[in-house]
């Protein structure tokens, strides 16, 4: 049985297509403001000849018609159970809101929470201040690689922007607010974290699109005080999870 989970985010679109509980295919899209476009963009570009189940999450996930529709904290623990089975906790961070949940030992949702009011927190905070600083986010890594923390004060998006344009014109290196920024955000998430009881031995495992980023892992391991753990697929982590809640045979 062929099963294709589709997670709509409000910055990206992922689609994964499963075959006897194996990802066979995997693609990703901008939803650039049209979330029904970009699920259907997703299903052409994984869709086979074969008769395929669809399961749907995310914000967009009732915009189009499925076998199956699933809210995004289930499917997040479904596939980072599938992605590591050993992790005890997940710190999401996505491009509109933040989540942080608590596993048990089955690999269900024992609690959660989730910011989904501020952008503060979130991959568009850091993509937001990153322009302002000149540099894409994707060359994150790299452009903090020497940096020293510059203190951002602000926990609120307009105003850190002010506050970072301020840091910019009293001469501050580009690369220290931008490593500021970081620990802004990691400093939020950590009182997120805290507010699902996390037991004395964890493991978190950090999806969302800023879990390419190896200092922004290290960071988190910083705040959290626990052992972070990523997966090349991590920004897939909801979709896989969609997919796998159709029971497939091995």
């Amino acid at each position: 049985m062929r099963v294709i989970g589709l997670d709509s985010g409000s910055t990206t679109t992922k689609g994964v297509l499963m075959e006897n509980d194996k990802i066979v295919k995997y693609a990703l899209v901008l939803t650039s403001g049209n979330p029904r476009k970009a699920m259907n963009d997703i299903l052409n570009q994984l869709n086979s000849d074969e008769e395929t189940l669809l399961v749907t999450t995310g914000y967009g996930r009732k915009l189009i018609e499925s076998d199956k529709c699933v809210t995004e904290i289930t499917c997040h623990a479904k596939g980072a159970n599938f992605l590591n089975p050993d992790v005890t906790s997940i710190i999401d961070i996505g491009g509109q809101d933040s989540k942080t949940i608590k596993l048990n030992s089955l690999g269900q949702v024992e609690e959660f929470n989730m910011n989904d009011k501020c952008a503060a927190g979130t991959g568009r905070f850091v993509e937001v201040l990153m322009r302002i600083l000149g540099e894409d986010i994707s060359c994150l890594d790299e452009f903090v690689e020497s940096a020293e923390v510059v203190k951002i004060n602000s926990m609120c998006t307009v105003f850190a922007e002010t506050e970072v344009i301020s840091l910019v014109a009293k001469g501050e290196e580009r690369e220290n607010i931008a490593l500021g920024v970081l620990h802004s955000i990691c400093h939020r998430i950590q009182g997120q974290y805290l507010k699902i009881t996390p037991q004395e031995k964890e493991l978190i495992f950090f999806s969302g699109g800023l879990a390419g980023s190896k200092v922004m892992k290290e960071i988190l391991e910083k705040f959290t005080n626990k052992k972070v753990v990523t997966h090349p697929l991590a920004q897939y982590t909801g979709a896989i999870g969609a997919a796998r809640m159709i029971k497939q045979k091995n």
